[in-house]
């Protein structure tokens, strides 16, 4: 589905009021600044030992971050509609650890991460906003990644399902397994077990 400028406007702008109510002026400012640009799949939007200063927000499309470790991927999230990414590396401007790449055709507003100080003098609601995002993200991806700590696979597996039912049907096979820390032919064997459980 292709969509319109107005339409990724107001999803960006959706995704921004859960965090600030913002005036007309500033969201358009918000406007004026994203950049909304397009990606096929399997783009490579940062590799590992790259600099980069970019953050993303998903307007559309699935991208997946993962490690190389001993030439073998290890997938460690996935962002979709209505999700931002801000990498560690484009925080502390040091060289990423892990590569972020496009899993699916994405239309993404790309965003430089460096804090504008004369923009936000003369909008503190946008600072504002900034920190909310910046604290909730990194809230809920501590959580994530402690929940993910401590269960099994089977367990992430069944929390995928309920927090993100879409996923299971969306990943290839292949990096859900990766994701879920296991191979694909136990993910296959353990999906085949949980459907004769409810069978």
């Amino acid at each position: 589905m292709q969509l319109t400028n107005d339409k990724m406007d107001q999803v960006l702008l959706n995704f921004l009021a859960k965090y600030v109510t913002l005036t007309e002026e500033e969201k358009n400012v918000i406007i004026d600044m994203a950049i909304f640009k397009s990606f096929r799949k399997g783009t490579i939007l940062l590799r590992e030992g790259q600099l980069s200063k970019d953050g993303y927000f998903v307007i559309q499309g699935c991208l997946r971050c993962y490690y190389l470790i001993d030439a073998e991927e290890k997938t460690t999230a996935f962002y979709t509609e209505s999700e931002s990414l801000t990498p560690p590396s484009a925080l502390t401007g040091t060289r990423s650890e892990y590569y972020v790449s496009c899993l699916e055709d994405c239309i993404l507003t790309v965003g430089i991460s460096d804090t504008d100080d004369e923009l936000f003098n003369k909008y503190p609601n946008l600072e504002k906003l900034c920190r909310l995002v910046s604290e909730d993200l990194h809230s809920k991806s501590q959580i994530a990644f402690d929940n993910f700590k401590i269960s099994t696979p089977e367990q992430r597996y069944l929390n995928l399902l309920e927090v993100r039912p879409d996923l299971a049907q969306r990943i290839p096979q292949y990096y859900l397994a990766s994701y879920l820390g296991i191979t694909p032919q136990s993910l296959s064997r353990m999906r085949n077990r949980l459907f004769r459980k409810v069978s």
